[in-house]
Order: structure tokens, then sequence, then C-alpha cells
């Protein structure tokens, strides 16, 4: 899975906003805690805005805020909201992606990644990242030395 820059700065600035709770925070102020571009980050913050995750007020008191409790909100929900589905295969959902022959099970093994990263996705909650407390099975998925190695290749 590839996360793109957008997704990864929607999720720290929605972080940020689980921290802060109820009170708003401006974008600069997002911005210059997790080192985001300030232009960029605005944009983004539109998008979880329009997708119903952050709220916004405008004036000296304004600012962003989580539109709903932080354990509502999946680390999934942000992503979709950015990037749109979690797994694609040129473009398309892969229940929608079809093969013949011996490339036939590909389908099976996408459907399969979706569900995986569904489990993980959909489980862990900002509230989850703002505590520092990840749900017993991601954590213990972290424990495994090989989860910390990159793949070697010739």
């Amino acid at each position: 899975m590839r996360l793109s820059a957008r997704v990864d700065y929607a999720l720290r600035a929605a972080a940020e906003l689980a921290v802060a709770g109820n009170h708003p925070v401006t974008a600069v102020q997002l911005a210059e805690a997790q080192q985001i571009p300030p232009k960029f980050l605005e944009n983004i913050l539109g998008q979880l805005r329009r997708s119903g995750l952050v709220r916004s007020q405008r004036g000296p008191e304004g600012g962003y805020w989580l539109a709903k409790p932080a354990a509502d909100i999946a680390l999934a929900d942000i992503i979709r909201a950015i990037d749109g589905p979690l797994l694609g295969v040129r473009g398309e959902r892969p229940e929608h992606v079809g093969y013949t022959g011996p490339a036939k099970s590909l389908q099976d093994v996408w459907i399969a990644l979706r569900a995986s990263e569904r489990s993980i996705l959909e489980s862990v909650t900002l509230a989850h990242i703002a505590a520092g407390e990840l749900p017993p099975p991601v954590h213990a998925l972290t424990e495994d030395p090989s989860a910390w190695e990159s793949p070697s290749f010739l």
C-alpha cells in the first residue's frame, strides 16, 4: 500500500485535531505543529470538511475541529475522504476487475488485500492515535521484528 503525501498530512492534522478536542485550531497552528505546507493543508482541510469529518469557523475565534468524536473516525474514513477507495486496480474497484487463465486468482488476492487493509484501517481511530494506544491486534503486528524490515530485492 502506498499512501500519498496528502493522506499522510491529513492523518497528521486530524491527529492534532483529536488532541485539541472541541477547541478550534487554525490551519497555521496545524501546519506548524506537523510541519505541513500551509497552502497544501488548507486544501486538505477543505476536503475533510466536505466529507463531514472536520468542521470549521472563520474569524478570530475560528479554526478547525473534528465534526464527531475522535473515537468515531477511523483512519480509513480519512484516507477515503482524501484519496478515495482503499484499494484500486487500474482505477477500478477489485470486485470490478476480472482476469482469465492463470491470472484469474489475482482478483481474489486484491479482494483479500483490501480486506486486510480494512481490518487495520477501520479498527484504528483518531482516538487511538491521539492516545498512542493502538488496538491489541494492530499493536501485535508491530511487535514482529520482520514487520520493521524492508524486503531486499536483488
